[in-house]
């Protein structure tokens, strides 16, 4: 039986998109500052909704945990720690063309809850009860 060779997988136009983003962005190694306007600038490039919630979600990282660096991560807005590792971010609907933005949660957060716990969130529209919520989970990333 002759061996089969292995499918070559292939990224999709938007994932290589990210990926020379992420690139550059690691060439920049920049400032709090220049983070916070790099990530300003993303938000700005966002339509509708999301460019909403993205804002909304900015200025509820920064006030709740304002010892995180705004960044940008793979072109999406995110916050890091002190060591510069990515704990939040947040993933627009059009990014990869899904139905719902996403806030997202790194390893370097600390959200364990016994031995499975969820570290992304899906998100359509914030009240204030999904703020609240936001505002804990982001308290408790950085805690």
């Amino acid at each position: 039986m002759a061996e089969r060779k292995p499918a070559k997988k292939t990224f999709t136009a938007d994932e290589r998109a990210a990926m020379k983003e992420r690139a550059q962005e690691l060439k920049a190694e920049a400032s709090k500052a220049d983070g916070e306007k790099a990530l300003l600038a993303k938000i700005a490039e966002m339509k509708g909704s999301d460019r909403a919630i993205a804002k909304r979600i900015h200025a509820i990282v920064k006030d709740a945990a304002p010892e995180l660096s705004p960044k940008t991560w793979y072109g999406m807005p995110a916050y890091a720690n002190k060591d510069g590792k990515v704990v939040c971010f947040f993933q627009s609907a059009q990014k990869f063309k899904s139905r719902y933005a996403t806030l997202g949660f790194n390893d370097q957060a600390n959200l364990d809850e016994g031995v499975m716990w969820p570290t992304s969130f899906a998100v359509k529209k914030l009240t204030d009860a999904e703020e609240a919520k936001i505002v804990a989970l982001v308290k408790r990333a950085v805690g």
